[in-house]
């Protein structure tokens, strides 16, 4: 692929899962994303652990956008994570899973989970939207901002909503 042309914005659709930076704490719901004209699809967590917890991240699916009918993957995803961003930029490749467990210390860290939409709609009944939930601990001082990055079938300027059915 030649990158000379390439850009992010026509390229790639990157959408807020969190609304922003928020508290670990009780857990989260990410929102939820049409993979209809997605080749690839990555969710990006960005933690803040001020206090120890091991969060647990679990990509889901759906029917719609809503989300109708959410359930856990069932299949292996990709994943990368950085559990001190402070030390290093390095994303270190882990064994593919249906979820990823944050060591339960204090640091800054990236998570990366990479889907491939066909794994999604080959999980049958429809599924073709994505999201997550984040399993916590009470620790109000922990936070993270989520987002996910669409790769386009198509490059184009104004790519078509991914927040809608």
């Amino acid at each position: 692929m030649s990158t000379a042309n390439l850009s992010l914005s026509e390229s790639f659709k990157v959408v807020d899962a969190t609304a922003g930076v928020v508290t670990t704490s009780g857990g989260i719901t990410s929102s939820y994303v049409s993979l209809k004209h997605a080749h690839k699809a990555w969710i990006v967590l960005l933690f803040t652990q001020a206090g120890v917890d091991a969060s647990v991240i679990q990509p889901r699916v759906a029917t719609a956008v809503a989300p109708v009918g959410a359930t856990d993957i069932t299949f292996p995803a990709a994943i990368w994570a950085n559990e001190d961003t402070a030390a290093s930029d390095t994303l270190v490749k882990q064994t593919s899973a249906t979820s990823y467990t944050l060591t339960a210390d204090i640091k800054k860290k990236m998570v990366v989970f990479e889907i491939d939409p066909s794994d999604v709609v080959a999980m049958g009944t429809g599924y073709d939207c994505l999201g997550f939930t984040i399993v916590a601990g009470q620790k109000a001082t922990n936070f993270v901002a989520g987002y996910f990055v669409l790769a386009e079938r198509f490059a184009q300027a104004t790519p078509p909503s991914a927040i809608t059915d």
